[in-house]
């Protein structure tokens, strides 16, 4: 991450349908002043007719005259090894935004490890995301750069809250479950389609990925305090007093890859953790698969794309039950006697927070450089932004933690 580089971040894929709303997350941060320093940022794609494009609908959309003087436009193809190691040596920090990454997201890794650029990516796909570690963790380090993957809304809401619900608690937090609710307007509960297209693979990988960590050798991580009970694949929450269904994202992966470097690295007790998703009433259960196949079709065309964003009135709550031993107690001994309940809420989940976690992840990761682990190499959220001011600002973008009721014993 040398500082003679000419630009400190670059999108990558920035015309595409998640790049461009980065895009304009990036441009609103470059023009907010809140920066230390100013932000020298470039889009990177095949077009460079899209590029401007995107530049200049973001511009309109920011109410500027023009941003494509002071943003840096470069060419490059996730299929041309050479255009993207260019675009690496002149960053110090890549924004991939080309998907699915198990198919497109491995050259850019390696571009940027190869080249000392870091790499942030909003993938929601374990499978790629351990495969990465595996496979660059080593190299990563030695070139001190950092490959943080699920940057998005798989799974940093879910990542960083077990790490607020952790702080909040006074004493030793042993287990959380999170339950997220997505509202759609007066429609009720949806998913956005990252979600499910990241279940899908992810079901479809089950196998490969017991292998990939086989490989990988994971320490197991030690269970402290009462063990977390798994749920069924359906029951009746009486917190929300709705049905709830297991959450079929990366986010489980995630936290359990974080705790495991909290735990190994940091000597941090582990959190136990499950994930869950409301989704209403039975009627509702039914509904659900059948818009679960619909999102997986309306993806793959543009008008079905444009159906999916417009929902303007979405929003999504993730709420977290935590429990655990109070101070002086020992969590190896006898019933948790601890409990709190904390929230992350925010704005659309797929093409609103998501830019927003990325793109504040990013500038934790240019800005927080003292508080990111000492070495670098591939790391869950969690694990690379523990200590850094990530969780402040995205509470000022609007993806916002609290406390909804404090510890009682």
């Amino acid at each position: 991450m040398a500082p003679e580089r000419p630009y400190d971040l670059v999108v990558f894929g920035a015309s595409g349908f998640t790049g461009q709303f980065v895009v304009e997350e990036v441009a609103r941060a470059a023009a907010s002043g809140e920066l230390r320093s100013a932000l020298r940022w470039a889009v990177a794609g095949r077009s460079r007719e899209k590029l401007q494009a995107v530049l200049e609908r973001t511009a309109e959309r920011l109410g500027q005259a023009a941003l494509g003087a002071e943003v840096g436009v470069l060419l490059c193809d996730v299929g041309d090894a050479a255009s993207l190691a260019a675009v690496a040596r002149e960053t110090r920090l890549v924004l991939n935004c080309v998907g699915p990454y198990r198919f497109f997201g491995e050259p850019v890794v390696e571009a940027c490890v190869e080249n000392g650029a870091s790499c942030i990516d909003i993938s929601g796909e374990p499978q790629f995301l351990e495969g990465m570690y595996l496979k660059y963790n080593e190299k990563a380090a030695e070139k001190g750069v950092y490959v943080i993957g699920s940057c998005g809304f798989d799974s940093i809401p879910a990542d960083m809250g077990v790490l607020y619900t952790r702080d909040k608690l006074k004493g030793t937090l042993t287990a959380v479950e999170s339950f997220l609710t997505v509202k759609s307007g007066p429609e009720g509960s949806c998913i956005h389609d990252g979600t499910w297209k990241s279940a899908v693979y992810g079901l479809a990988d089950q196998d490969r990925l017991r292998k990939l960590r086989k490989k990988i050798g994971y320490a197991p991580v030690p269970v402290v305090g009462a063990k977390l009970k798994r749920r069924g694949l359906v029951f009746y929450n009486q917190e929300f007093k709705e049905y709830s269904i297991p959450f079929m994202g990366s986010d489980v992966s995630v936290v359990k890859r974080s705790q495991r470097y909290l735990h190994t690295v940091l000597h941090e007790t582990p959190v136990q953790y499950g994930a869950y998703v409301n989704v209403g009433g039975l009627g509702s259960v039914i509904k659900l698969m059948f818009a679960g196949i619909l999102f997986l079709l309306l993806v793959k065309f543009s008008f079905g794309r444009k159906l999916l964003t417009k929902m303007d009135g979405t929003s999504f709550t993730m709420t977290f039950f935590g429990e655990g031993y109070s101070e002086g107690q020992d969590p190896q001994n006898g019933k948790p006697n601890v409990k709190i309940c904390t929230e992350v809420k925010g704005p659309e989940p797929g093409y609103v927070a998501t830019p927003i976690a990325m793109v504040q992840a990013a500038l934790s990761l240019l800005e927080d450089a003292a508080c990111l682990p000492k070495q670098g190499g591939v790391y869950s959220p969690g694990a690379a932004f523990s200590k850094t001011k990530l969780i402040d600002r995205l509470n000022q973008r609007g993806v916002e933690f609290s406390v909804i009721s404090k510890p009682e014993v």
